[in-house]
């Protein structure tokens, strides 16, 4: 028992204790806020995240105990992989309660999102492209780096076929973060925002549905559909406003207890911080986003080699997007894109991934003085 104990400690001094301790303060947090918008309808959302934490702590731990170099050596398996689920959800998915992209699928009777795993996948496989590119000094050529924005297309193409374009962004996101940690020439991202801005017009046109324009036209006026697509938004600006400085109450809200905004549990669980602990429990929710955003470039700066920081900075691209879309949306600043708030949003698939995408960043920090093997838990002292 005394050298369990003695590994176990020697485990902690090795990873990042810091960084632990603010996602476990944020998952419990994260728990609490979907309890508390789920308890009139049973505590089955709550026990679903409660175990989903639980298994991906797990498996940040397991993730961690090996070198992220021996891991990124198998990146063809894992984009395999990825491209495997990814083909299987767009065959046999299923649209759950909530949303209308066809980005689940079933397994065991238990409904799970590909995309949120394939996220993982996709930083470590960008981030041996990235190294590989770097160790040959290619990340100059033009064609070089048209390659690598198709390895990003992949996943991207895929998932906007699925209806998920939400989590478009996401990857998209962490490809730009990627490629400009990697040091990518800044010209490539001026020829490429140049394009989106010319092709905007004409997706205006001819690409983006009515429901898509109107989730940008009500931002310009709120009154302009309020009880069609602005009504989310407006319910949800209101149950923030509601809650005004120290917020009403834990479970005292009465909006979140008649369940008014509606994916409170999900989409906008931070309207029900907002109702519930006010101001300061919003502010709370930010700071511990931002504390784990910060920790993760405090890893990244330690790194051994430069595909440690492209993990990180892909981790950090992800977590970053999501956050500022998801509090943009639910203070009516955003467009709604089906984006979740990282850590406290409802749903077992980014619970989970969420912590394995943890355990590749603590993978970093564990190695940074390439000490950790996956036998150190039996280490003798």
């Amino acid at each position: 028992m005394t050298k369990i104990l003695k590994s176990i400690g020697r485990y902690f001094t090795r990873t990042n204790l810091p960084l632990w301790i603010v996602c476990i303060i944020t998952s419990c947090y994260g728990a609490a806020l979907v309890y508390s918008a789920t308890r009139t309808g049973g505590t089955g959302q709550f026990n679903t995240q409660v175990i989903a934490i639980a298994i991906g702590y797990a498996g940040a731990i397991l993730i961690s105990l090996f070198d992220y170099k021996s891991i990124a050596k198998l990146w063809p398996l894992i984009a395999v992989f990825c491209i495997a689920l990814m083909a299987v959800t767009s065959v046999f998915g299923i649209t759950v309660a909530g949303t209308d992209d066809k980005a689940w699928i079933r397994i065991g009777g238990v409904s799970f999102q590909p995309s949120e795993l394939v996220k993982i996948g996709f930083i470590v496989t960008l981030a041996k492209h990235l190294d590989v590119l770097r160790e040959k000094d290619k990340l100059k050529s033009f064609w070089q780096i048209a390659l690598l924005f198709c390895h990003a297309l992949i996943p991207m193409g895929i998932i906007h076929l699925q209806g998920d374009d939400g989590a478009v962004l996401v990857f998209l996101f962490i490809f730009l973060a990627m490629s400009f940690g990697a040091g990518v020439q800044l010209r490539y991202y001026a020829a490429f925002f140049g394009a989106v801005g010319i092709a905007a017009p004409l997706a205006w046109k001819y690409v983006l549905n009515n429901d898509q324009k109107m989730r940008f036209r009500i931002l310009l006026d709120h009154s302009a559909d309020p009880q069609g697509y602005g009504y989310q938004q407006g319910q949800g600006e209101i149950s923030i406003g509601s809650g005004m400085f120290s917020g009403r109450g834990y479970l005292q809200g009465p909006r979140v207890t008649a369940g008014i905004v509606p994916e409170d549990h999900n989409d906008f669980i931070f309207t029900v911080a907002g109702e519930e602990f006010g101001f300061v429990g919003c502010v709370a929710i930010m700071v511990l986003l931002a504390s784990i955003l910060a920790l993760t470039l405090y890893i990244a700066a330690r790194a051994r080699d430069p595909l440690g920081k492209y993990i990180c900075y892909g981790f950090f691209g992800m977590i970053a997007l999501q956050a500022a879309e998801n509090i943009g949306m639910c203070l009516y600043v955003l467009p709604v894109v089906g984006i979740t708030l990282p850590f406290f949003s409802a749903g077992g698939s980014s619970a989970a991934c969420l912590y394995f995408g943890i355990g590749l960043v603590q993978c970093v920090y564990a190695n940074r003085n390439n000490k950790i093997t996956v036998g150190m838990l039996a280490e003798n002292d």
